[in-house]
């Protein structure tokens, strides 16, 4: 088994090990970039050894941006009954997709 960690990216925790993809927030990096992550909580499941911060870990963990994507789109709708009164936005969510490189 390989060492996993706990990481804050963009006010959100995500439990990743080296090698891992994934979908997050878009990140002010561009593609190719190589960026330092914050570790909350590292454990080795092989010596059974964890690891917590307080609020974070000495160690860094890095990520490479993949690519800039957009989400799906989401529809949102209101309206008021009987007065004719509708109103529909679009929303598309822009992303990135990271993966991790080390621990």
């Amino acid at each position: 088994m390989e060492k996993k960690v706990v990481v804050r990216i963009g006010g959100k925790q995500y439990l990743v090990k080296k090698g891992d993809e994934l979908v997050i927030d878009k990140v002010n990096h561009k593609e190719g970039e190589e960026f330092p992550l914050e570790v909350l909580l590292s454990f080795d499941e092989e010596i059974g050894k964890a690891e917590i911060g307080t609020p974070t870990l000495k160690e860094q963990a890095k990520a490479k941006v993949l690519e800039h994507v957009k989400g799906d789109k989401i529809y949102v709708q209101k309206f008021k009954a009987k007065v004719r009164y509708r109103r529909r936005t679009g929303f598309r969510a822009q992303l990135s997709r990271i993966q991790i490189t080390s621990i």
